[in-house]
């Protein structure tokens, strides 16, 4: 074979795979070599030549470019070989470096069932997939049961998930010795399909010093990240404080009555226990199952001899809202000003009251329920289209039935005849085609609103007990919808893989939010209005600026769907939960995780701030709710921020239920906290 032809070979070889910086440089030296051939040489550069040959003409290198040629279209057990050896490869190194190593394999495993693919080795690529799978099951479940129903070269560009593995690299940490033993061991075996793969497919990032502990191997992989995106996503600005002239604004310029006097504050504990008896107390003489919900409330309980915590949330900036607000009713504004002056200050050592609701004979049809802001009204979201609204006043006054009786009746209209004869406890919603996925109230409760799989969204009205706009625009099941907290706004999650920005008096949406790689499962806003942010399927949050419609911040460190947010009252900081249990806690401004508090062991369904921001509260299908202390993050020192010592940030107590997995919590304006969950049978 003479120097044209393996020139020829190597060109077309780099020009298939893509590789345009090296064939450049390739094309740069053959013209070197052309120019140099032409210029006469002294004769020991000649017998030099003739010794040794050109280098292109070297038989190695010739066997090793006809090779590489060969096996690029040869047949399809080159990638179960390849890969089968770097997999025995991995798993017996040593133990230091092994969880290091193992990490590549998810991408290679990933990247030859799509090549065998997209060369049309259907069968093979189906036989690769199945023997190799259970490997990356447990961390990468969700994504392998996509990448199943890739049965065709088509659908490696018509799938969106396919086609953005396809055209991403992995991003991979890796320490320099194992950085090192990788390619000793691609360089020993001439693995050239598996050199490709990695050349081409992943993007190392190697650090110096030790292999990292796998302890410290929480949310260092990102698999086919979009990593550049959540970089250049962090540069941007964040105003992240709370609102100008808001009543929280008002109420810190008039100054807290709370923190004038221990009087004005033990007077506060009295009227929000008195406040907890008056909203809920008439039920429970009713029914021995009112008593069970309620065994929680108690715990934690502030006795009068317990001084509260004061109250260490830094002043938050104030900003100005880019959306136009609705105007609050003054007599409203009164009441709101006087559940703020007479919030109960929490803390480490002063623990909210709970009230928790139970539904029971659902039949497992409950997918969600919410609780008003004062507690007085309780929904639930039912498999058969159905909302069911409870007033907790009303409750005592009903006659043979529990608290939150759900079973399925047949009855038509919005107060009529329950299935044990006498009067229905609560008032039935109808409309919806498909199960409620989602349902919210207003910041004042006087509307709800639901989203369901019919990929609508209806707005109801709890005075008149009816329907009053259905709003759609989403193309498949909506997730989740959250009302703004200042009323008027609302936004939406969906299947679809966006979310959508909405105002009540319009049918069509104001802002689509998109850029979600799965499913967007849940929507929160910030307190200012002016940010929403999003959990998706696809493992990542995003912050979401509603003027432009802009993505502004992308969270990146959990390792399964995100099903819950929440953000602090001040608005500086952000809670997450994920199918796993982890729950991530983040500093909007930087984007940075400040950490992850475990504890949970099944899916996080609900999270919520306490008022002052000083607690959070955590409720899971593992039939617990948790407190955590979060008033520490708001006082970490910049050294200690930039060091990442989280050590103060810790679980308070656990308060288990019975058997009642937590939907949803809800603390009151005095801090009273509302949850809510279905009885499951053991």
């Amino acid at each position: 074979m003479d120097d044209e032809e393996i020139a020829k070979l190597v060109t077309e070889y780099l020009k298939k795979k893509g590789f345009a910086q090296a064939e450049q440089a390739f094309q740069e030296e053959l013209q070197q070599r052309q120019q140099h051939q032409h210029q006469p040489q002294p004769p020991a550069s000649r017998k030099a030549a003739d010794r040794g040959g050109s280098s292109l003409a070297d038989p190695e290198i010739a066997k090793l470019v006809l090779s590489f040629v060969d096996r690029s279209e040869s047949s399809p057990v080159r990638y179960h070989d390849g890969y089968s050896k770097l997999r025995t490869w991995a798993h017996s190194s040593l133990d230091s470096y092994k969880h290091e190593l193992l990490r590549v394999l998810y991408p290679v495993f990933i990247h030859c069932f799509m090549d065998l693919v997209a060369q049309g080795h259907i069968q093979e690529a189906r036989t690769f997939f199945n023997s190799f799978r259970e490997d990356h099951t447990m961390m990468h479940a969700a994504d392998l049961l996509k990448l199943e129903g890739v049965l065709s070269p088509s659908h490696l560009e018509e799938m969106e998930f396919a086609h953005y593995l396809r055209h991403t690299k992995a991003n991979i940490k890796i320490c320099q010795y194992s950085y090192d033993l990788l390619l000793q061991y691609l360089h020993k075996t001439q693995s050239m399909t598996m050199l490709g793969i990695i050349n081409e497919r992943i993007n190392f990032q190697v650090t110096p010093g030790q292999p990292m502990s796998i302890s410290e191997d929480v949310g260092v992989e990102t698999i086919f990240s979009i990593e550049d995106d959540a970089n250049q996503a962090s540069h941007k600005e964040i105003q992240w404080g709370l609102l100008e002239d808001s009543l929280e604004d008002r109420l810190d310029k008039a100054g807290n009555p709370l923190l004038e006097s221990e009087k004005a504050d033990g007077e506060t504990k009295e009227g929000d226990s008195e406040d907890v008896k008056k909203r809920a107390g008439e039920g429970g003489k009713q029914s021995t199952s009112v008593k069970k919900s309620k065994k929680d409330k108690g715990t934690g309980a502030v006795g009068k001899n317990t001084r509260p915590e004061p109250n260490v949330v830094s002043v938050a900036p104030r900003v100005k809202p880019e959306l136009a607000l609705p105007v609050i009713p003054a007599e409203v504004e009164q009441s709101i000003l006087e559940d703020l002056r007479n919030r109960v200050q929490l803390g480490s050592s002063a623990l909210p009251s709970v009230s928790f609701y139970t539904f029971i004979n659902t039949h497992n049809s409950l997918n969600c329920s919410s609780i008003s802001q004062d507690g007085s009204l309780v929904a639930g979201g039912f498999s058969d289209s159905s909302l069911k609204v409870w007033d907790m006043a009303k409750l005592g006054q009903q006659s043979g039935t529990s608290i939150l009786q759900g079973e399925n009746d047949t009855a038509n209209g919005d107060q009529g005849v329950g299935t044990n004869g006498g009067r229905r406890s609560y008032t039935l919603f109808q409309g919806h085609s498909g199960p409620i996925h989602s349902a919210t109230f207003s910041p004042l409760g006087d509307f709800i609103l639901t989203s369901s799989a019919d990929s609508t969204i209806r707005l109801w009205s709890t005075k008149l007990n009816a329907n009053l706009v259905c709003y759609k625009g989403h193309n498949y099941p909506v997730w989740d919808v959250q009302f703004s907290p200042a009323g008027h706004y609302f936004a939406s999650s969906s299947h679809d893989r966006t979310a959508r920005l909405w105002s009540v008096d319009r049918i069509q949406p104001l802002r689509i939010m998109a850029g979600h790689l799965s499913d967007v499962d849940c929507v929160q806003w910030h307190p200012n209005c002016n940010y929403i942010a999003t959990g998706s399927s696809d493992k990542t949050v995003r912050l979401w600026d509603v003027a432009s419609g802009e993505c502004v911040r992308i969270f990146i460190g959990h390792r399964s769907m995100i099903l819950s947010l929440a953000m602090s009252p001040d608005g500086r900081y952000m809670a997450s939960g994920d199918e796993d249990g982890t729950i991530m806690m983040w500093d909007l401004s930087s984007g940075r995780c400040i950490m992850p508090l475990m504890g949970h062991t099944s899916c996080v369904w609900t999270l919520a701030y306490s008022g002052e921001g000083t607690l959070l509260a955590s409720g899971s299908a593992d039939c617990t709710l948790k407190l955590w202390d979060v008033a520490t993050s708001a006082k970490l020192p910049r050294t200690e921020e930039k060091s990442g010592s989280t050590s103060r940030l810790r679980l308070l107590k656990t308060l288990p239920t019975k058997s009642t997995p937590v939907y949803t919590l809800q603390f009151s304006r005095r801090n009273l906290l509302f949850a809510a969950g279905a009885l499951s049978k053991v």
